[in-house]
This record gives C-alpha cells, structure tokens and sequence, in this order.
C-alpha cells in the first residue's frame, strides 16, 4: 500500500475537524462550482459534477450550499469565479515527489502561497514533468467496512464497471479503476448497497520512497501546510509509510 492511501484513510478521519474550520466545505464547494461549469448543472448528463456532488453531500455540506455552487458554475446565478486548474511539483524530505493541484481565481497567488509553503518545510519546487510521471491518475473510491463483507463480495460488485483492484486498507476497502472509470464504479458500489467513504480521481505513485518516523513526520507537516492553503485542492506524494510509522507520526 501507498503513504497515498495511509494518508487519505487518516485525512478522512480529520474530516470533521477540517470541516468546522470551513477548510474542507470550501474546496468541495469550489469542485461542485467548477464541474458545474465544465460540464453543465444536471448530474444525470454530467458524471463529474454528480461524483462532486455525491462527494460534497458525504461531507455534510448544506444542499444549498451545493445548489447554489451547481447555478453559480451553470451560469443560473452570478457570482461564479474563473476558476483554473493548475498543477504544481516539487521535492519534499527523503527525496520524495510531490503533487499539488490547485483550483485558483489567481495563478500568481497560487504560485506564491505553494513556493512559500513548500521551502519553509523542507521542500524543493520542481519543474513541470520532473515528478508527475512519478505517478499515474486512477479513479479511487474507499468503501466502509461492514460485517461479513470480503474482498471478493466487493470486487464482484465492482469487477464489471472497470475496477482493476481492491486492496483491504484496514477501516476501509480501496477500489482503484481508470480514472474515466471512477463514476461507474461509484455508482456500482451503491447500488450494490455497499457504504461509500469517498470516490476521487487520485494520482497514485507508480514509485515509492519507504520513510521512517522521521522523514515521514517532516513529509507529513508539509504536507499539512500545502494542504491548508485555499487554492489547493489535492496534494499527492509518494511516501510509503507501514501503519506503525503512520500511528506514531499522527497520534
């Protein structure tokens, strides 16, 4: 298993947290808007904005909230920001590669606030494409545990809609497919009554750099940093942390 995926079952018990500090609200308001505006405001005909949606919901962000985002990105109410996607790579503690993306009204901010946060934890910015083909984007969708319920049950219910493994990560079982694949796989595990933690298209790393205590709290609170800055959507990274590491570096 990735420090990714470590990483992502421990974010997801931070939720909450993140979620009274408004942090997490925006950003998944930010993602509904701008799917509404790449791809239109009905879910049905928009397989993006209905996984921001369904996403945004699992979160407990009020539905006016999201139905204001989905008019505001759909053109039905004002407001609505011009939003862009930007990719930022970099070199953290250990050697270990870094993605960061970015929704921004302002690229030079963006910039700015990730070089920044970046270099005052140990880290190296990077030059487009020296770390991204470190990785490779896949659909990734994490299922609540349930009694009785075995990998297979899972990936007989997934196998058909494009689901290439599942991995049993302890609370959760991890889905990986393409990412054009992560909707139906979404929509399978529900309708197979199976409880979805999250489904987001993730960079996973096709290398990873094994990291002890320390390195692995350095890479972490950098992490933490980059991930606190509002245009930053996403931060990926190829640490490979064991559990016991992970334990003791977040208790």
């Amino acid at each position: 298993m990735s420090g990714h995926s470590k990483w992502a079952t421990t974010k997801h018990k931070k939720a909450v947290v993140d979620a009274r500090r408004g942090k997490l609200f925006a950003k998944l308001v930010k993602t509904v808007e701008v799917a509404a505006k790449t791809g239109g405001g009905d879910p049905a005909g928009n397989p993006t904005l209905a996984d921001a949606i369904a996403k945004a919901k699992s979160q407990s962000v009020p539905n006016d909230n999201i139905d204001r985002a989905v008019k505001r990105g759909s053109g039905e109410l004002a407001g609505g920001a011009n939003y862009e996607n930007i990719t930022y790579e970099a070199y953290g503690p250990a050697g270990v590669a870094i993605l960061v993306e970015c929704l921004t009204d302002n690229r030079n901010r963006a910039a700015s606030d990730v070089r920044v946060a970046i270099t005052r934890n140990g880290g190296t910015p990077a030059d487009p494409g020296s770390v991204s083909y470190l990785f490779n984007r896949k659909g990734v969708v994490l299922l609540t545990k349930s009694a009785g319920l075995t990998e297979d049950d899972v990936l007989l219910a997934v196998l058909d809609a494009g689901a290439e493994e599942v991995n049993d990560l302890g609370d959760v079982f991890e889905v990986i497919s393409e990412a054009t694949d992560l909707h139906a796989v979404r929509v399978a595990a529900g309708d197979a009554g199976l409880e979805i933690t999250s489904a987001d298209v993730s960079w996973l790393p096709s290398v990873s750099v094994p990291l002890d205590a320390e390195p692995a709290a350095k890479v972490l609170k950098l992490v933490e940093a980059v991930e606190d800055l509002d245009d930053v959507q996403n931060v990926w990274f190829n640490g490979d942390i064991s559990d016991d590491v992970m334990e003791l570096v977040t208790s």
